[in-house]
């Protein structure tokens, strides 16, 4: 009970209560506080804001749909056809995510923007320029090439699970090619593809620092950080679109589950499932390794734009750079070296408070009768609907009157992006190690204190050591993630000493002079994330190994 009870004052004071604050300053009328609705009466009869509301819609609407064109091709024909090189193809298309958004933003308009690679390339040949990278439609195709591996995990898995007898009495029926694939194939995997697209929409209509980078600041996160950047805290309207963010971000994760409602997608599995893999001809084959490395080309590019920008010497209305030089990389280690150790230091610790408090909430759900312990589950699971310029906004609402001893805000002490980071990646934190609790037998638990062990020695002796791996991938996970937050911390950080790498990063792009240290920067957080990524997947699949050899 006190463990729940410290767990639950801990989520109160860090998620729930910023939280319920700028749901409440949205709320109440300013210098009174009584209740009004006037504040979204305002928000309803301003254009920018509507404009803003209905733009943020169709970005994320639109790359929904523009990552669902990249990943479904990549998902399908490495499932479903004997597609030569199909682990490479499918570890390629993970990659995007190990790049922050708004990084690979700029790297894409050096490449697809009015004056890119690519359109100087096709105005020098063909004499006109295609505008990949302009408004809103820039926005969409940056964040489709980021994010569309969440389409691609869930929707892969998906195709994998499928009976494969499903598939073949529909061609025994005469179904074959688009129909199959429309009519049988596609409908089965609709749970993993619905997982994926309510996970892209959130986190693209949350999304603050990719439209900040390309000069799109009518869509909804933009305004609300502008108008607590530039008007201050006391201004209502900041609050009332952190409300619209929140209620569209749990209505989306809503709606999906509502979609699955009353569906039953379960197939009876036998001798083996997956579908059947069958041969390509020469032509389909030709095809399919075509559209395979142009989707690949595309969301690769960002990589190859950001590398080549970090070892620039000028590339401006050239198709590749003038020059190349590795200066930008010595004045990042010389001048910036303090957005690498603070960010070192920022996600290590918001990554072991996530695995300890993903531990303890674990346990208290499956091995204890607590009442009200799925409560804290589910409260620690909100946090991923919570965008991270409202969590940002309620910190600096709630800890800004909050003094040190020295007399200086709660707010600027740099805990706070710790704890905001922390709060943020709980989630993944939780959900690796309730995995993990979940393979423990609680038999081997019983046996222990049948031998006269306590409880607190069980868990230390038995439990945590069988845990571990998942723990430890817990940690990596929440370490590589917040290693790249922006959208909370650059709501948060006060001064240059304090800032994380992620906002290091977003200062440098900020001007021409600073991209080429950005990039050397950018490059540094995508290994960082990628060594994170490597050493988290080792992690399981030894722990997966021992198991199996235990066995």
């Amino acid at each position: 009970m006190l463990l729940a009870a410290l767990i639950a004052l801990f989520l109160a004071l860090f998620l729930v209560i910023p939280v319920i604050t700028v749901i409440y300053v949205a709320f109440t009328e300013k210098g009174t506080g009584a209740f009004t609705l006037i504040n979204f009466y305002d928000f309803a009869r301003t254009d920018l804001f509507i404009a803003s509301f209905w733009n943020s819609m169709y970005v994320a609407a639109m790359t929904v749909v523009l990552a669902s064109l990249f990943a479904l091709p990549l998902a399908y024909l490495t499932t479903r056809f004997e597609f030569r090189g199909a682990g490479i193809v499918q570890m390629l298309g993970f990659i995007p995510l190990i790049m922050p958004p708004f990084a690979g933003a700029v790297a894409m308009q050096l490449l697809f923007g009015r004056n890119g690679t690519i359109n100087l390339l096709l105005d020098d040949w063909f004499g006109f320029k295609i505008p990949f990278m302009e408004g809103l439609n820039g926005v969409v195709f940056a964040q489709a090439v980021h994010y569309f591996p969440f389409i691609l995990i869930n929707l892969s898995a998906a195709l994998r699970n499928i009976d494969r007898s499903m598939e073949e009495a529909a061609q025994n029926l005469g179904s074959h090619g688009f129909r199959l694939f429309r009519r049988v194939v596609f409908p089965l995997a609709m749970p993993g593809y619905i997982a994926g697209a309510s996970l892209v929409f959130v986190k693209v209509f949350d999304d603050l620092a990719t439209p900040l980078l390309l000069n799109v600041k009518d869509m909804l996160a933009p305004q609300a950080y502008l108008r607590i950047t530039s008007i201050g805290l006391a201004d209502p309207m900041g609050y009332v679109i952190a409300v619209v963010l929140i209620v569209v971000s749990v209505a989306a994760m809503g709606a999906s589950a509502w979609v699955m409602k009353g569906r039953d997608y379960a197939t009876v599995q036998r001798g083996g499932g997956g579908l059947s893999k069958r041969p390509m001809n020469r032509s389909q084959a030709i095809g399919a390794y075509a559209v395979v490395l142009l989707i690949l080309f595309l969301v690769l590019a960002p990589h190859i734009g950001l590398f080549l920008l970090s070892i620039a010497t000028v590339w401006s209305f050239s198709p590749l750079p003038d020059g190349y030089t590795f200066a930008h990389y010595a004045r990042v280690f010389a001048e910036s070296s303090v957005f690498i150790k603070n960010t070192l230091l920022y996600a290590t610790l918001a990554g072991i408070i996530d695995v300890v408090l993903g531990t303890a909430i674990a346990y208290l759900v499956l091995r204890t009768k607590l009442p009200g312990r799925h409560w804290l589950d589910w409260t620690a699971s909100a946090a991923l609907a919570i965008p991270g310029v409202v969590l940002g906004i309620g910190y600096l609402r709630t800890f800004f009157d909050v003094k040190m001893p020295d007399g200086t805000s709660f707010a600027s002490f740099w805990i706070v992006i710790v704890l905001a980071l922390a709060i943020r990646r709980l989630p993944y934190a939780l959900r690796a190690c309730y995995a993990a609790l979940q393979q423990v037998s609680a038999s081997l638990e019983e046996a222990a204190e049948n031998l006269g062990a306590t409880k607190s020695r069980t868990v230390r002796r038995i439990v945590l050591p069988l845990m571990m791996g998942g723990i430890l991938a817990g940690f990596v996970t929440s370490f590589a993630t917040a290693a790249v937050e922006l959208s909370a911390t650059l709501m948060l950080v006060q001064s240059t000493s304090d800032a994380p790498l992620a906002y290091g990063l977003y200062v440098f792009m900020q001007s021409p002079a600073g991209r080429g240290p950005g990039a050397a920067l950018g490059i540094i957080a995508v290994l960082l994330v990628a060594v994170c990524t490597l050493i988290s997947n080792w992690i399981i699949e030894r722990n997966q190994h021992l198991r199996s050899t235990r066995t």
